[in-house]
């Protein structure tokens, strides 16, 4: 009799890496499509008006003064370190006006929005992830639902609003500190004065610029506070839980907010 021909399998290797293609796209599409329903759901408790204004003002308060200390710290430290390293490189070959431009601009532009954002995701996000998760682990957010109360509205609306809010009020305060911090550091390592600073700071200014700037601390003050909410929503495991969740949202959050760092250029400066 003649023996019938059996096929090769499938390499191991190739299965276990679809496996985890198939596993991260599926992942993916279930983040993508939670955060679309939470964004789509605290809209229409807006909308409607069941947010309370005690609980924005409350996360308002929390987002934003209470954050302005270790905002101004970082800001500060920003505009020395750029105006610093900006010395040390132009001093023999450019202007030394020009050193008020790249303060100026590179505070505005890039270290003011991001730097605070991602100060905003630790001390922020991450409390509202852990936050919300103990919620979620002791069942409070189930005791809410069955008397018939909208987690959303209560916990995750107000929260965007806050974010909203605060964040592009955090980058005009940190822009300002870091544009005198990089000024007066000018002034004591270089001897730049401050009407020599501002020339080179105007010769090169764009409206557009603070726009820009701006415009990213919107997205930003949207993004953190929706991913938080949607990490704690999720968790799952208990105290344990709470403490893995909240780990992955904060890399979830940098991660976002680095990406949507590096597609502004391209969007709007071209």
């Amino acid at each position: 009799m003649k023996r019938l021909a059996v096929a090769h399998p499938i390499p191991t290797a190739v299965v276990g890496w679809f496996a985890k293609v198939g596993r991260a796209y599926r992942i993916t599409l279930e983040h993508a499509g939670a955060l679309g329903m939470l964004t789509w759901d605290s809209f229409v408790a807006i909308v409607r008006l069941r947010v309370r204004f005690r609980d924005v003002l409350t996360q308002t308060h929390i987002m934003g003064i209470q954050s302005l200390p270790i905002v101004f710290v970082t800001a500060s430290l920003a505009g020395i370190v750029t105006s610093q390293q900006g010395g040390y490189q132009l001093i023999s070959s450019s202007p030394r006006y020009v050193l008020g431009t790249l303060v100026v601009q590179s505070v505005v532009l890039e270290l003011g929005p991001l730097l605070t954002a991602i100060v905003l995701v630790g001390r922020i996000g991450a409390r509202i992830t852990a936050e919300l998760g103990t919620m979620v682990v002791s069942e409070q957010i189930d005791a809410f639902k069955s008397l018939g109360r909208d987690p959303v509205a209560i916990l995750a609306a107000p929260r965007i609003i806050a974010g909203l809010i605060t964040m592009p009020l955090l980058v005009g305060f940190a822009d300002v500190v870091g544009i005198y911090a990089g000024m007066l550091m000018a002034d004591l390592d270089g001897g730049l004065g401050k009407e020599t600073f501002f020339y080179g700071a105007r010769l090169f200014w764009h409206s557009w610029d603070l726009f820009y700037g701006f415009s990213k601390a919107v997205v930003f003050g949207f993004v953190i506070p929706v991913i938080s909410v949607h990490m704690g929503l999720r968790t799952k495991g208990g105290a344990e839980g709470v403490g893995l969740q909240t780990t992955q949202a904060v890399m979830f959050m940098i991660l976002t907010i680095l990406i949507i760092d590096a597609l502004f250029p391209p969007l709007m400066l071209q």
